[in-house]
């Protein structure tokens, strides 16, 4: 099963792993948030991601999710997953992406469920409005 941690700043993280266990299930194993905080130094938070991320690799792979692209969680992610193989960092998590990735960790392999997390997390940006006047027409 594909592991997956979810680094963001404060509790947003826990918030959307909450939502999407809500709607498919909780994830007893291999998910796990790292909330960073302006109350921790930078080396804390350096070394709580490097030993997540040690804790986590695993053989059928793993995906590091962060909240926004040039943000602190990807700053402190990156050097932990960067020469580590069958390991994925992906930006701009939102509750689509991981209730995609918790739905198909367990049967898609590493590559496959990257694709399909990244496609359903564009997909759920949208501009609503837009959406339905183009279905009336």
């Amino acid at each position: 099963m594909i592991n997956c941690i979810v680094v963001t700043h404060g509790e947003f993280g826990a918030y959307l792993v909450e939502a999407a266990e809500a709607i498919v299930g909780s994830q007893t194993a291999g998910v796990q948030v790292v909330s960073l905080s302006v109350r921790q130094s930078l080396g804390e938070m350096r070394e709580k991601m490097k030993a997540v991320v040690e804790r986590l690799s695993g053989e059928d792979g793993l995906i590091v999710f962060t909240d926004m692209p040039a943000g602190t969680p990807v700053n402190l992610a990156f050097p932990a997953v960067k020469d580590k193989s069958g390991t994925e960092l992906v930006s701009g998590v939102n509750l689509a992406m991981l209730v995609t990735a918790f739905s198909h960790r367990g049967d898609l392999p590493l590559g496959e469920l990257l694709e399909k997390v990244l496609k359903n997390g564009r997909s759920a940006v949208c501009d609503i409005r837009q959406m339905v006047r183009a279905r009336t027409r």
